[in-house]
């Protein structure tokens, strides 16, 4: 168990590193902040940065004598440069979280391997592939790049298969998988905290609604049938955590369909559908990360309201700070982004409810 005063090295410096410090900051620890871009969110609010490529070998080793303990933001970090990390401090989660979570084909074998069910897919690993996928899988379906992709990048859609080379050409000829579509009612995240001694504690699913593949809202209570399945895929993004050996939050989103959930895609970090956690719960996310990562005890996850919605606010929705600052209804968080550009997430409100 660390004790307060000591520093948590941050991979990566976006919204998610900014409130991981906020949260490390109230607990008494330091952030350091190891990430490429000249500016970012994370570090106006952390008390050192080292900007440096992920895979600079020295800058990862004089940063690792920095700090007691390293943990990450994004899943995109390359996990040879955490295995350096890991040689030399402890870094939670570690490298095996992310190369199952980096893989979309590694991810959905290993979770079928636990018994989750998933959408029909198929491995595409050239133009040619791709058409037998077709035949295996059906249409309409997703081409989906295998790595890098995320808030609807690296997908194209595949409705007849006359769509085949664009999608091809789209994704960049990368290795993919193609996703049949599924049939589903709603969207909804598990978000969980697993601890160095294996304890783990849930918050309750929120409904999650996407646009343009971003999400926009999360919302509690869930509707009734979310709620119905609610208790078979905790008990999935448990075994995944469990199985993993991780450490930190794990969400794991899910579609909810007539014949039970179907898990999506996994994130091995805080998430962006847990951001209400942050007003809604007894502990956030956040909060819970930062423990797992130093050894404290996990807190309850207890909601403090009956109703919570949780908004994105996306490229230029931003331009109404004004009128969300004067709401009295409204816990509005900015994260300090200067650009606005289409499809940015610039903040997010959080409305509590009776």
């Amino acid at each position: 168990m660390l004790a307060p005063g000591s520093t948590i090295g941050i991979l990566g410096g976006g919204q998610l590193g900014r409130m991981l410090a906020l949260a490390a900051a109230e607990l008494g620890y330091r952030c350091h902040i190891f990430a490429p871009e000249v500016d970012s969110p994370a570090a106006d609010v952390a008390a050192a940065v080292t900007r440096a490529d992920y895979g600079d070998a020295d800058a990862l080793a004089e940063f690792a004598g920095k700090i007691d303990v390293a943990t990450l933001e994004w899943e995109n970090v390359a996990c040879d440069a955490v295995r350096q990390l890991a040689a030399m401090v402890p870094v939670h989660p570690g490298a095996h979280s992310l190369e199952v979570a980096q893989d979309r084909m590694a991810e959905k074998q290993f979770v079928e391997w636990l018994g989750g069910r998933t959408a029909a897919w198929a491995g595409v690993d050239s133009r040619e592939a791709l058409d037998a996928a077709i035949a295996q899988v059906g249409l309409p379906a997703i081409l989906k790049t295998r790595r890098f992709g995320y808030d609807g990048k690296g997908q194209a859609r595949i409705i007849t298969a006359a769509d085949a080379d664009a999608a091809w050409e789209a994704i960049g000829q990368q290795p993919a998988i193609l996703e049949g579509f599924v049939t589903f009612a709603h969207e909804f995240s598990v978000i969980l905290c697993r601890g160095q001694d294996g304890a783990m504690v849930d918050w309750p699913v929120p409904v999650n609604l996407h646009k343009g593949g971003i999400l926009a809202t999360s919302s509690l209570p869930a509707p009734a049938l979310v709620r119905g399945q609610a208790e078979e895929a905790v008990a999935l993004a448990r075994t995944v955590a469990e199985k993993l050996g991780h450490v930190g939050v794990l969400t794991c989103e899910f579609f909810a369909c007539k014949d039970g959930p179907r898990f999506n895609e996994m994130a091995p970090r805080v998430h962006n559908s847990g951001h209400w956690t942050i007003e809604g719960s007894a502990a956030s996310q956040f909060e819970n990360h930062v423990r797992a990562v130093v050894g404290l005890p996990l807190r309850p996850t207890t909601l403090v309201a009956n109703r919570i919605e949780m908004t994105n606010l996306i490229g230029d929705d931003v331009a109404d700070w004004p009128k969300l600052m004067a709401d009295p209804t409204a816990r509005v968080h900015l994260y300090g982004k200067g650009e606005a550009r289409p499809g940015r997430k610039m903040g997010h409100v959080t409305r509590l409810g009776k």
